[in-house]
Parts: C-alpha cells; sequence; structure tokens
C-alpha cells in the first residue's frame, strides 16, 4: 500500500505561491524603477558617537567628513582646506606674484606653502618668469614640500628674523600667517589669544618685509583687534579685514590684508588711508 504525501501548504522548487511578489515582477507596465539617488546627489554622513569619544569630537568629525573644502582639497592634492582660503585671498590682491619670497608662519600642514610654491613660480615651471622662493617656519616637523624650504623654528625666538632673513638672502615680499592658538573652549580667552599671536606675527613681519610688502594673517572678531589695526595702520598704505568664501560659515574668523609696507615711519602720518570691512 503506497502511502500518499501531503502537499497542503507545501511548494516544489520554482513554484509560485498565490500571493507571493517575485523579484522584478509585479509592477505595473511603465512604472520606473525606484532608486536611492546615491549618484544623484550628495548624502550626508552621519557618525555615530563611538565609546569614549567626545560628542564634541564626534560633531567635528561629521563636519569635516561633509565640508565640500576638505572633499576638494583631497582631490586637488592639498594638505588641507585652508588652501583655498590664500587662493581667494590671492586672487583678490595679487600678492603671490611670480619671483617673490615669501614666509609662511606657523605652515603645518603646509597648504599656504603649496599655493604659494606655484603661484611665486618656486619650481621654476613658468618660462619666463621670475623665480620665487618660499620659507615655511613652524614649531612641529612639517613634510617637506617641493620648492618650499622649511625650517622647525619659533618665530617669538630674538634672533628669528635675522635667521629668516639669511635663509631667504635678503627680505621678504610676503608675511603670510595662519596661525591660531590652542583653542581653550571660550570665545573671549580664544579671541585674545590669536590676537596676541597676530600681533607677534606682525611686529615679526616688520623686522623682516621689504619696503611695499604685505602682511596677511587671521584674526577671530571679538572687539579686541581695534589696537592691531591701528599697528597696521601706521606700518602699512592700506588694511582690508575680508572673510573668504572658503571660511566656514558659522567662523568668526576673518583675515587681514596689509599691503604697502612702510619702512620709513616718517611719512605715516601724510599716508593715513581708511580701514574697510568686507
Amino acid at each position: 500500500m503506497t502511502d500518499k504525501k501531503k502537499t497542503t501548504g507545501q511548494k516544489t522548487p520554482g513554484q509560485k505561491v498565490p500571493g507571493q511578489k517575485v523579484p522584478g515582477k509585479n509592477k505595473p507596465a511603465g512604472t520606473a524603477k525606484a532608486t536611492s539617488g546615491r549618484g544623484q546627489r550628495d548624502l550626508t554622513i552621519k557618525v555615530k558617537t563611538a565609546r569614549g569619544r567626545k560628542l564634541s569630537s564626534t560633531l567635528w568629525l561629521q563636519r569635516q567628513l561633509n565640508d565640500p573644502y576638505v572633499k576638494r582639497a583631497k582631490a586637488d592634492g592639498f594638505r588641507g582646506r585652508a588652501a583655498y582660503k590664500i587662493l581667494e585671498l590671492d586672487d583678490r590682491f595679487r600678492f603671490l606674484v611670480p619671483g617673490a619670497r615669501v614666509v609662511d608662519l606657523g605652515c603645518a600642514p603646509g597648504g599656504w606653502c603649496q599655493v604659494a610654491v606655484t603661484r611665486v613660480n618656486a619650481l621654476g615651471e613658468k618660462q619666463g618668469k621670475r623665480v620665487g622662493r618660499i620659507l615655511g617656519v613652524d614649531l612641529q616637523e612639517v613634510e617637506p614640500i617641493a620648492g618650499c624650504e622649511i625650517h622647525q623654528l619659533d618665530f617669538l625666538e630674538d634672533d628669528a628674523d635675522d635667521k629668516v632673513k639669511e635663509w631667504l638672502g635678503g627680505r621678504a615680499d610676503v608675511v603670510m600667517s595662519d596661525m591660531a592658538a590652542s583653542a581653550s573652549g571660550h570665545k573671549q580667552t580664544d579671541h585674545l589669544r590669536i590676537i596676541a599671536l597676530c600681533e607677534a606675527a606682525a611686529y615679526f613681519a616688520f623686522d623682516v618685509l621689504e619696503e611695499g610688502g604685505t602682511f596677511v594673517a587671521k584674526v577671530l572678531a571679538g572687539g579686541a583687534e581695534a589696537e592691531l589695526q591701528k599697528l597696521l595702520k601706521l606700518r602699512f598704505r592700506k588694511v582690508l579685514n575680508v572673510k573668504p568664501d572658503a571660511s566656514r560659515a558659522d567662523s568668526s574668523e576673518k583675515f587681514v590684508v596689509a599691503t604697502g609696507f612702510k619702512r620709513d615711519l616718517s611719512d605715516q602720518a601724510a599716508d593715513q588711508d581708511g580701514l574697510t570691512e568686507e
């Protein structure tokens, strides 16, 4: 006697169960394939808070991962997003010209130096153009950059200006600084620290700049910069405050661009250009 197999509720391989949806089927004719939009728009990357990582660190990392200038810097081979700030400033004021001698204070990681190398023709790649020189100084070691001479130096040392002039073989046409003091978390304290650092950089520039030279430095808005502006107006023919597009919108940073350095102070009373905010 042959046993009968129960078939209720079972299906053989490949058999379609009534009501079951099969991938690629059960779609009305003419219906477009649904997509996530990947490749059609930039997606915001969210970072989970890892054990041991502070919320502030997580937010910073998330901002970095979603920053378009960070992505551009990687694509363009720059060491940091700050490169686009000096590019914008130079596009407007044209101080990084072929043949210029440039000092970059606090040059790490080297993005500003990378921009300057090309613009002053430090590698001599622009035929028929003068060849400039780039000197980067920083407290920490910086990876070599082709066309740039880098020294580990504290520019606050008494003989730092003499060393720089010796290395350059003369005075500089441009002194630039993207330095910022270590953040304390207290806005006003950070503001005072960076203003003090910028003033120190300005005095250094007074010692090494050539007549007609340019000083570019980062400052933070906060009310204590009036003395710095007054100091710069005495020694430069024009002083401007500029916030590049590459600066983050929520940042209080701006850059002071002082042009037309006056080595001889006797003419300072004859040339008092106004300070312009932009």
